[in-house]
């Protein structure tokens, strides 16, 4: 059976855009763009809600994946090793810390991606929970203030082998482009690095069996 995913956007709407430039921004809109038919644990769910101002958006998406949760989690909490499955990344390089929260990492993109490098910093990494979340503090991008949160469960509370991985972010949008535009494309990169998760998840109790 092959592995579903699907994409949950929300757009904030609100009148900042309208104000005057001298005028105090209003403050961010709290949003989870989860699907209430998602059923993410309730301990993890608020991790979803994320502050979004009038110039960013936010949106998520969700991947099933046929495999056990400690094998996927094994593969989504290596921080220093995101090109494992993220293949828009070519490279990657601690620069700080040991692999817990605060680590920064250097992440190098293939070509062809409007981007060259990012510094990503580690800000959670729940092993009992199965939570990850990091965010963009520098680099050559255009994702400025991007941040996302990762989270995984079983797909039924009664049958093992089945995880549901839910990955949800918020970013500015830049100038030039609309919210469409921004949500699109990394709509597409977080689409795509979820399916290959689930392809080299669902191969790895074939792969330890084999051995």
């Amino acid at each position: 059976m092959p592995s579903s995913l699907h994409l949950q956007r929300i757009n904030p709407t609100n009148s900042a855009s309208a104000l005057p430039s001298h005028q105090k921004q209003p403050l961010p809109i709290w949003l989870c763009p989860i699907s209430p038919d998602t059923h993410p644990p309730e301990n993890v769910h608020h991790l979803h809600t994320h502050a979004v101002r009038s110039n960013q958006c936010c949106s998520a998406a969700v991947q099933t994946i046929h495999a056990p949760l400690d094998t996927v989690w094994s593969v989504v909490r290596r921080f220093d090793q995101p090109q494992a499955y993220k293949h828009f990344l070519k490279s990657c390089h601690v620069i700080h810390g040991n692999g817990g929260v605060g680590t920064l990492r250097e992440v190098r993109v293939v070509s062809g991606l409007p981007a060259g490098c990012s510094t990503e910093r580690l800000e959670i990494l729940d092993d009992e929970r199965h939570v990850m979340s990091f965010s963009m503090v520098g680099g050559d991008h255009r994702l400025h203030n991007y941040r996302s949160v990762t989270t995984l469960h079983n797909a039924t509370p009664f049958r093992d082998g089945e995880t549901v991985v839910v990955e949800s972010y918020v970013v500015d949008v830049p100038e030039e482009n609309t919210k469409e535009e921004t949500c699109a494309f990394v709509d597409t990169i977080v689409r795509c690095n979820l399916q290959s998760l689930a392809q080299i998840a669902e191969n790895l109790p074939n792969k330890y069996q084999m051995e």
